[in-house]
């Protein structure tokens, strides 16, 4: 049985991978999902999953070094999955430390953990084990210009501390597969949206805002446009990359979806309104009105767009939910889960935890 460590499992795409995987593999591969619950980080995504035999969740830092060793040493590890970062880009604003030690040292500790356990003798990997590193389309910075894409050979440039932080982890992962060899893979997505979504991010912001009649806040004019992926998508594209994946490469994964926020926050409002029937109250409350232009981001990045030609070309990989369908899903998910998003927003989740696993 093939063995996964998962980190930042219990987060909004790390959640999403594993009850992917599970749907996929079944029975046949196991998950270890390393997460120190911060807060994004929600056990009540995996309520699904926890029972299973093949799972085990433990709380723990990455960049806790005795932590993750003892993992490594308890476990035949044949892949690690990294997702675990800071990655909301106005906390790193505020707080550039927190997302220097996360993301950087975070990795560091991760790659030397695994390249500890995993080396041979002779210099060499012992076979199978692989370690993917999740990265963001962020690290490339801004595009100015309509029909410009970012390629996986596109310099880095980024702007914000978070996406400094996540091209640092990246170099990391580079330095580490040209200096020993280390069998990894890095992956850079665009931005990603579905269920479990922490809602400090713009698709659940607006959709938890609008059904409470609270304002919609849109960044600068509006106009960033941004290129969104549906998050199944891009858990099949992970898994796609760890077993057709050529070692030592860095695949862009886009979802073909370019929208401007204000797009994005009218689709929404004109999406619920469509599925809110007509005698819920909330669909009085759900208006354009809403909207409301707030002070534009520090250092706001344009326009950001992926192209996918080569995982397409050498793994097979494509988006296959378009945004108009895949809003509808993330929608008609939210309206089936509002306990969860209320769980969320008030913080239960950590009573969740403390009741589970004796925190």
């Amino acid at each position: 049985m093939r063995t996964y460590l998962v980190t930042g499992g219990a987060g909004f795409i790390g959640s999403n991978y594993i009850h992917y995987m599970f749907q996929k593999y079944g029975d046949s591969i196991r998950i270890i999902n390393v997460d120190a619950l911060t807060y994004a980080g929600n056990l009540e995504n995996l309520k699904e999953v926890e029972d299973r035999e093949n799972y085990t969740f433990i709380k723990a830092d990455i960049t806790d070094k005795q932590a993750i060793e003892k993992i490594f040493a308890e476990n035949n590890i044949d892949r690690v999955v990294h997702f675990a970062a800071e990655s909301h880009v106005d906390r790193s604003i505020k707080n550039p430390e927190i997302f220097i030690q996360t993301n950087v040292l975070g990795t560091a500790v991760m790659l030397n953990c695994a390249k500890a356990a995993w080396e041979q003798p002779d210099g060499s990997y012992a076979e199978g084990k692989k370690f993917l590193h999740v990265s963001t389309d962020e690290v490339y910075g801004s595009l100015e210009e309509d029909g410009e894409y970012f390629y996986e050979t596109t310099p880095y440039a980024p702007h914000s501390p978070y996406s400094a932080s996540k091209a640092s982890s990246d170099m990391l992962v580079k330095a580490y597969m040209d200096t020993y060899h280390f069998p990894a893979n890095i992956t850079n997505c665009s931005n990603n949206y579905g269920p479990y979504q922490f809602p400090e991010k713009l698709i659940p912001l607006i959709i938890n805002n609008a059904l409470h009649g609270k304002k919609l806040p849109v960044y600068g004019d509006g106009k960033n446009v941004r290129d969104w992926l549906y998050v199944v998508d891009h858990a099949k594209a992970i898994d796609m990359v760890q077993e057709k994946g050529r070692l030592f490469e860095t695949y862009n994964i886009g979802g073909h979806n370019e929208k401007q926020n204000i797009e994005i926050v009218e689709i929404i409002i004109e999406t619920l309104q469509e599925q809110l029937a007509d005698n819920d109250p909330r669909k009085a409350l759900v208006s354009k009105d809403l909207i409301t232009y707030v002070e534009d981001r520090k250092g706001h990045d344009r326009r950001y767009a992926i192209a996918p030609d080569k995982i397409k070309a050498e793994i097979g990989w494509e988006p296959e939910t378009m945004f108009k369908d895949g809003i509808k899903e993330t929608i008609k998910w939210y309206f089936e889960h509002e306990e969860w998003m209320k769980n969320v927003t008030s913080g239960d989740y950590q009573k969740y935890y403390e009741e589970m696993y004796k925190a």
